[in-house]
């Protein structure tokens, strides 16, 4: 029997809430520009599975690689790292 690879873990901010236990991602990162090499910011929206329905608009989360829940989501919440400050 194969043990099964790594799974992907990013870090990232609730960008949404987008329905019931599911929340929109968005993850920044840097890249060389091609052709000059300065690095340049992006960034990239995904939808991820909360079980707990925990999560609110601001909140730092890491989330795994995991497979196909429904149409768009293909990641899942694993932990808080960073609550939002409400007012």
């Amino acid at each position: 029997m194969s043990e099964r690879n790594q799974r992907k873990v990013l870090t990232g901010v609730v960008a949404n809430r987008s329905g019931n236990k599911s929340v929109k991602v968005e993850y920044s990162y840097k890249i060389p520009h091609p052709r000059f090499g300065k690095e340049i910011k992006s960034k990239t929206v995904v939808h991820a599975h909360d079980e707990a329905n925990e999560c609110q608009a601001g909140d730092k989360f890491e989330i795994s690689e995991t497979r196909p829940l429904s149409k768009l989501k293909r990641w899942r919440v694993i932990r808080v790292i960073e609550k939002a400050l409400t007012v």
